[in-house]
């Protein structure tokens, strides 16, 4: 979804020349001077289980690539409804047909798991869990589908993760968080598929934001996780999340440093890429941030060198890294209470 511009239904624009989900910008680069706040007092946070999440992860990428219309991919969504009402929530599917750019129908399912679904105050969390159906950046098997430890799977184990600890940890009955699984985000266009297709990426996340289950949703903000696991991970401020919800990403990366994690969430900033998270600002009025891994160094200029190529495998996940996104954002939703 490079160079497209959309009007926001907020009456604002997105600021052109985004990349898509596996595309770049290489970008100047600024760190923010402001330092981190003090935690609000009183409020217990559970620990993340980095173990547990590692776990989660290497669920997923045991069934195999889970690409839309496989068997792989059924299995494993069933698995995700499965584990998330036994971890006590309770959980929505929104099954939908898209059309990709290539002309397969795919068969999709927005998955979402709501505590305290009666709370009005809630906070949104999402991922997607659907995997690349062509290594189209890797030189060997170009053609044939990815793991997709880390893109995909990392993001929803931290989220089963969170999950796991509300059950555990009941939040107090004025906050609500769902837990937001998309479907559809890595069937988008590759780079050499010819003429252009905009809004071919994202497809749960666009289905979602013009069609919202529970209908009429909304949320005080939302924090997307993509690419959340690997080793060496950094997470900068992306520019759509640091345009439309500014105050939620200092509250995320003053936490992250407040609590230990600086190292993977410097003050740093990025440019905008293209992920659920343009859609559900666009679509569904809901402010929201990406943490996605940045590195400018990488063959792409943004992702690592293992975006939508075969080494985004289990040799890369490292517990570390999960613990940090996984604390991280427990931190935050616990002190919303």
């Amino acid at each position: 979804m490079k160079n497209n511009m959309k009007v926001l239904a907020l009456g604002l624009l997105l600021a052109a020349g985004f990349p898509a989900c596996d595309k770049k910008k290489n970008p100047e680069t600024a760190t923010a001077t402001e330092q981190p706040a003090a935690p609000a007092a009183n409020v217990t946070v559970p620990a993340f289980n980095a173990d547990s999440a590692y776990q989660f992860v290497a669920k997923q990428v045991a069934f195999g690539p889970r690409v839309p219309n496989t068997p792989a991919h059924r299995a494993c969504g069933d698995y995700l409804i499965s584990t998330l009402k036994g971890y006590g929530a309770n959980v929505l599917v929104q099954p939908f047909t898209a059309k990709a750019y290539n002309g397969t129908t795919l068969e999709l399912r927005n998955i979402m798991a709501q505590y305290n679904p009666a709370a009005n105050k809630r906070i949104l969390l999402a991922a997607h869990w659907d995997t690349r159906h062509l290594a189209d950046k890797d030189p060997a098997n170009p053609t044939k589908p990815i793991d997709g430890a880390n893109d995909g799977a990392s993001g929803v184990a931290v989220l089963l993760e969170i999950a796991r600890q509300l059950q555990a940890n009941p939040l107090a009955q004025n906050l609500g968080v769902d837990l937001m699984l998309f479907d559809g985000e890595d069937y988008g266009q590759p780079d050499n598929a010819g003429e252009y297709i905009p809004d071919t990426w994202c497809l749960g996340s666009q289905y979602w934001g013009k069609n919202l289950m529970p209908k009429g949703y909304t949320a005080h903000y939302g924090i997307l996780l993509d690419m959340v696991g690997a080793k060496g991970a950094r997470f900068a401020q992306e520019e759509t999340s640091r345009t439309y919800a500014g105050d939620v990403v200092e509250k995320v990366w003053r936490t992250a440093n407040q609590i230990g994690y600086s190292d993977y969430f410097p003050f740093q900033e990025s440019p905008g890429i293209t992920d659920d998270h343009t859609y559900v600002i666009q679509h569904a009025n809901i402010r929201m941030i990406d943490i996605v891994a940045y590195d400018p160094t990488s063959p792409d200029g943004f992702f690592g060198p293992y975006h939508h190529r075969h080494t985004d495998n289990m040799d890369i996940i490292d517990r570390n890294t999960l613990k940090a996104v996984g604390q991280t954002v427990l931190h935050v939703v616990m002190h919303e209470q």
